[in-house]
């Protein structure tokens, strides 16, 4: 397999997989980690090897190494792999996705970005998502016809938090998720809710179905329902653990223990609350949202921006929500009939959103 990300939360998680199953590793790109990624080279012997800074490509022990968003390509152009686990974080993974797809690979994709910005353009028969929440909905999914699928949020950092207080929270209090251990970008966007409202859009692209909701389960137990036309409703609860739904999307069925059952005695009970726009102010535009699935490309570039303006302590969080729902209202128009006019947006939006 290719793995784009492999020093990420996901990436270490996709080679714990990848050793147990007996899957060789032809590639690993990574970005500053070089420490790790040296280890990883150690043991699972990467015929090629990508990072994103040429300053280090003195400090990577191996002879093959391709530098920056162009290496990629040209990385993943050279590989004879099949599979291609995308777990690069942010637009930057949009460029790879498209061209493992284009190359005819099958692409296990964590970079939720490349589907929210562009899934109305890629061919998701050939993407298999490396998701707890799209693959308990894959899971739960038979013949019966489907009224509507609801996934699950933690509630993130700030559940909590008295409201008063949140625009008072700093970037390093964001990224005390309270069950989950993700890397930095994925856990501000758990806080302010902006990754379930990707998450959403991911599902309408893969599953092409319009009745989308989502509902906070402190635990992170149970991770999606899907509700039958017939009144039937189904869950999928696991452990919150990354390694089962990267078992699926890179070895297929599985028949064997990936993760320890859950004791439901133990656990005892299991409570929902709404998700309000009052503590996650995105979720004011998540209908319109739905109704316009194809600009998601704007609400991805405002908030990258935001994110970087909050780690700089410019924003705080409240106003990170706050500017991507002006850019979203802006950008009415910014439809993306193509991939090169999904590229032109997020420059646009990125412009706009540097500017105030």
């Amino acid at each position: 397999m290719v793995l784009l990300g492999s020093t990420g939360s996901i990436g270490v998680n996709a080679l714990i997989i990848a050793k147990r199953f007996g899957i060789m590793v032809e590639a690993l790109v990574a970005g500053k980690n070089i420490a790790l990624l040296n280890e990883q080279i150690k043991e699972h012997h990467p015929k090629y090897v990508a990072i994103s800074d040429a300053n280090d490509r003195k400090l990577v022990n191996h002879t093959n190494v391709f530098v920056g968003k162009e290496g990629i390509l040209e990385l993943l152009q050279k590989t004879q792999s099949y599979l291609v686990v995308n777990a690069l974080v942010g637009f930057v993974g949009l460029a790879p996705s498209i061209e493992a797809l284009r190359l005819g690979k099958r692409l296990a994709l964590a970079n939720k970005e490349s589907l929210v910005v562009a899934g109305h353009l890629l061919d998701t028969s050939h993407i298999t998502p490396i998701d707890s929440e799209h693959f308990g909905l894959w899971y739960l999914l038979g013949k019966r016809p489907v009224r509507g699928m609801t996934i699950t949020a933690s509630g993130g950092a700030f559940r909590d938090t008295p409201l008063g207080e949140l625009g008072k929270m700093s970037f390093q209090d964001a990224l005390k998720h309270p069950n989950w251990s993700m890397g930095a970008k994925i856990t501000i966007d758990s806080a302010t809710m902006t990754n379930k409202l990707f998450e959403l859009l991911e599902a309408k692209w893969l599953f092409g179905i319009d009745r989308l909701d989502a509902i906070i389960e402190p635990k992170s137990l149970i991770h999606a329902f899907v509700n039958f036309k017939d009144g039937s409703t189904t869950a999928h609860l696991a452990v919150a653990d990354m390694k089962l739904p990267i078992a699926f999307a890179l070895v297929g069925e599985i028949e064997e223990p990936i993760l320890p059952s859950l004791d439901l005695a133990s656990i005892g009970s299991l409570s929902f609350r709404p998700i309000e726009a009052t503590r996650y102010p995105i979720w004011e535009i998540k209908d319109d949202v739905l109704a316009n699935p194809t600009r998601g490309v704007v609400i991805n570039a405002a908030n990258e921006v935001g994110i970087a303006k909050f780690f700089n302590q410019e924003i705080n969080i409240l106003e990170l929500a706050e500017r991507t729902i002006k850019a979203y209202r802006h950008f009415e128009d910014a439809i993306p009939k193509s991939l090169d006019e999904v590229f032109e947006i997020d420059r646009e939006v990125r412009r706009y959103c540097l500017s105030f």
